[in-house]
């Protein structure tokens, strides 16, 4: 049975590959906007190949998506580019294993290189329940290729990178058998914080003999140990000894076809591809969509401590400081994240 189980995932693997291509924030489609879009659906696995970062080689992107610490981010996961579809597995073939998340604090997410960055971990599920044995991709699968984390409250502002990773292991087994799922996305990360979390290096988290990297999950098992460091600021949910419920918890009826290109808020409009056809997606007021670009809409001057350049001065819900430091001005960039550029 063990090895049928084997043959029966390998035949599979070759239509089952996936990547990470949408981000959300706070609950709105950003798209394709600051992602680095691998260049194929194929996994890295070799642990101490700089490839582990980001991907191979993966498609340059001038975006720069806005944060602040406390928002929630969703990143979206499916197996083909442009396929937002629910009806399709994100991640198909029996390949489970754990969903993980890090972020890098960089001088430009732009430009970064991924293996020269320090990673600190801020989400991770692995096998959420033994009672049967449920892994964290089929968590991804149930809510249609989507996974939600939170910016941690108190890290310093700047530009991010953050890198969003599957760990496939069905043929584990085998030393350099575990498949590596990742994508980055560039941040821009405002707030007041001063929190710097110790790092770790992509290559060099990982060993290929690490027990959750070196594992056969073809028998009972009562817990798994997640590779990589403990995240920052959040907890790995427990090992649940009942069924673990298969219900979405986002709400795959408002799934969209189409893949934004063009941030939210921003002027013109753009060309978003669902399968082989293609839908104008139209944008609001002019904004900005990286932080070397400056927009047209612009805040008056304001009050309190000067903020630095690429820091947030306002958005709803703000309570900060709205003035900006000389050589930058607050800049709209959509109704939550106004940033001094």
């Amino acid at each position: 049975m063990l090895s049928f189980l084997v043959a029966a995932s390998l035949v599979a693997s070759a239509a089952a590959h996936a990547t990470f291509q949408e981000i959300w924030i706070n609950g709105v489609d950003y798209g394709s906007t600051c992602v680095r879009l691998p260049l194929s659906n194929s996994p890295v696995t070799d642990v101490t190949s700089t490839d582990i970062a980001c991907n191979v080689d993966p498609t340059p992107s001038n975006g720069v998506c806005p944060v602040s610490p406390g928002d929630s981010i969703t990143v979206e996961m499916h197996q083909q580019p442009n396929d937002r579809s629910c009806a399709n597995e994100a991640i198909g073939g029996a390949h489970y294993g754990p969903m993980l998340v890090y972020m890098a604090k960089v001088d430009d997410a732009t430009t970064a290189v991924g293996s020269d960055a320090g990673w600190f971990k801020i989400a991770e599920m692995g096998m959420p329940s033994n009672n049967p044995d449920y892994w964290g991709t089929e968590v991804l699968n149930d809510n249609c290729g989507h996974y939600t984390v939170t910016i941690p409250k108190d890290i310093a502002p700047g530009n991010y990178l953050l890198k969003a990773e599957v760990i496939a292991l069905h043929v584990a087994g085998s030393l350099g058998g575990a498949q590596f799922y990742t994508s980055c996305y560039q941040l821009q990360v405002g707030g007041s914080g001063t929190a710097s979390p110790s790092t770790v290096m992509f290559p060099g988290a990982y060993a290929a003999t690490d027990p959750g990297i070196l594992i056969n999950i073809y028998q009972s098992l009562t817990d798994y140990t997640i590779p990589g460091p403990t995240p920052y600021g959040t907890t790995s949910p427990t090992v649940a000894p009942t069924a673990w419920p298969t219900t979405a918890t986002w709400n795959t009826a408002l799934q969209p076809s189409t893949v934004p290109t063009v941030m939210p808020g921003s002027s013109g409009s753009t060309t978003a591809v669902s399968g082989s056809s293609s839908a104008t997606v139209t944008t609001g007021p002019a904004t900005t969509v990286s932080p070397t670009t400056t927009s047209a809409s612009t805040v008056a001057s304001g009050t309190g401590t000067p903020v630095a350049q690429y820091g947030q001065c306002g958005g709803a819900g703000w309570t900060g400081s709205t003035l900006c430091a000389a050589g930058s001005v607050c800049t709209v960039v959509n109704a939550y994240y106004y940033q001094c550029l």
